[in-house]
């Protein structure tokens, strides 16, 4: 089997079966009842707590950034207007919950699955440029 082949295939599986382990993993290890809607069982409850992230934090960013957000704490001024941008652009689609998995679970991972792939091609060519 080609090398490339291989490779392109495993920066498309990899994150993907990593993603599905650790929320797998997440799922057997928390001991809330998880958010129910449409008949889906979440991994997160929908009770506020200010101990975790919850479904509670999706209606109310406010409460999630006051709460549960240490790291970015500094740059949320910076990310907000990108942040709430994208939010609104997907509700003015007209289906939000669609608009999110087309735009953000698929279209903006390909894209950065075929720059990755390209910028993967573009140093094996400076690679082979370099060694004649």
């Amino acid at each position: 089997m080609n090398n490339k082949l291989v490779l392109s295939s495993l920066i498309l599986i990899l994150p993907v079966l990593f993603v599905v382990l650790v929320n797998e993993y997440s799922r057997l290890n928390n001991p809330n009842k998880g958010f129910v809607r449409k008949g889906i069982t979440a991994i997160n409850p929908s009770v506020k707590t200010p101990e975790n992230c919850s479904w509670y934090c999706h209606k109310d960013t406010g409460y999630c950034k006051k709460h549960h957000t240490h790291l970015l704490k500094n740059y949320t001024s910076k990310i907000d207007t990108f942040y709430f941008g994208i939010i609104k652009s997907l509700h003015s689609v007209g289906n939000y919950g669609l608009a999110n998995i087309i735009f953000l679970v698929i279209l903006f991972p390909a894209l950065i699955y075929v720059l990755l792939i390209k910028s993967i091609s573009i140093q094996r060519k400076i690679k082979e440029l370099k060694n004649g």
